[in-house]
């Protein structure tokens, strides 16, 4: 394979990098050190046996070692290391790949692309992945809007200003505009624009008074008169609340009338406003079994969809995916590993890196 890329990474046991070989089809033999890597470049033939440990090794270093090897790379090769992967996936990309009900007998080069894109999807810094997690989500047919909630609620606000300036940065183009732009309007949309104001106006400490205030609020204007609710004032206090506070007030609103807020979604004439408002209420309130249940379904639902199923794991891989794998097992009595494994055939090495990325801990 002409301009193949592999990497293989050797990790002792307090997981830092003593060795990498970058192995190309090409003659010449380079050797430096940069901090704690050592790099051997030399000629090798195109092998899968060096992407399943690449796989398994890229899925175990943390994000501060990620950017060391990719900036190692770029000074040993004058080229970012993410350029490498996404180009060995346009040469091997597969239409099917990108299917998702993908059937279990997907061949190898289609594997090989979903790896890829994975993989360098891993290997961005964080606020540059959201923002492309974001574009994907708003050009698809369908815009998915949970990827967009999924950022704006479990991103500090710091980070929601970095993903702004990243999507500007790369696509030239306003995320928020982007989304208030949305055509035909969906009521996703006005919650997003919501929380996306949020982190933008909100305090950050919490407040128990004004916990109290705003879930008896969320109750006069939803099943305390008559359960028809009022979306105005419920997106008033998503655009002013921080999450945590947020959080505090659907607890609060437990506590005050004895059952969770979604289930007063449930029950009230909400209609498509209330079932977007639940998944975002479930979302902020408990994010490991909200993220349990994605995994799920990405992985045992009617239509299998790998890319849910990478996005979700990479995104919380260094977040709470500890705390993901106990709800996992609870709710549906098997570890996540095994799970992804009864999935996905034996041999597939985008398999491999997802259960890589399962079973690290944070």
């Amino acid at each position: 394979m002409v301009g193949g890329l592999y990497i293989y990474l050797n990790l002792n046991q307090n997981k830092t990098i003593n060795s990498i070989c970058f192995l190309h089809m090409a003659n010449n033999i380079l050797t430096m050190t940069n901090l704690n890597f050592e790099l051997d470049c030399k000629r090798t033939h195109d092998s899968l046996g060096s992407l399943s440990q690449l796989i398994t090794s890229l899925a175990c270093v943390t994000h501060h070692e990620r950017q060391q090897l990719r900036e190692t790379f770029k000074a040993v090769n004058g080229e970012d290391l993410i350029s490498h992967l996404q180009r060995y996936e346009d040469a091997f990309y597969s239409p099917s790949s990108s299917s998702s009900s993908s059937s279990s007998s997907s061949s190898s080069s289609s594997s090989s692309s979903m790896n890829c894109s994975a993989i360098s999807l891993w290997m961005l810094d964080t606020h540059d992945r959201d923002a492309v997690v974001a574009r994907e989500a708003l050009q698809q047919d369908e815009t998915n809007f949970k990827a967009l909630v999924e950022i704006f609620v479990g991103r500090k606000s710091s980070h929601v200003l970095l993903i702004s300036q990243a999507y500007q940065k790369m696509f030239k183009r306003h995320l928020d505009q982007d989304i208030i732009n949305l055509d035909p309007p969906h009521p996703f949309q006005k919650i997003i624009v919501a929380l996306a104001a949020s982190h933008k106006a909100h305090q950050a400490d919490v407040n128990h008074h004004i916990s109290k205030c705003d879930a008896r609020r969320l109750y006069e204007t939803g099943e305390g008169s008559l359960g028809t609710v009022i979306e105005a004032v419920v997106l008033e206090i998503l655009s002013k609340r921080s999450i945590p506070q947020l959080k505090l007030t659907f607890f609060s609103y437990k506590h005050i009338y004895g059952h969770d807020y979604t289930k007063s979604i449930k029950r009230g004439k909400y209609g498509q406003f209330g079932k977007a408002l639940k998944v975002v209420v479930k979302c902020i309130c408990n994010p490991a079994h909200y993220y349990a249940k994605i995994l799920y379904s990405s992985i045992k639902g009617e239509t299998r969809d790998r890319r849910v199923l990478a996005r979700t794991l990479v995104s919380r891989a260094e977040i709470d995916i500890d705390e993901i794998r106990r709800v996992f097992k609870e709710k549906y009595g098997k570890e996540l590993a095994d799970a992804i494994c009864e999935g996905f055939p034996s041999g597939d090495y985008y398999r491999d890196f997802l259960v890589a990325l399962a079973t690290r801990s944070k």
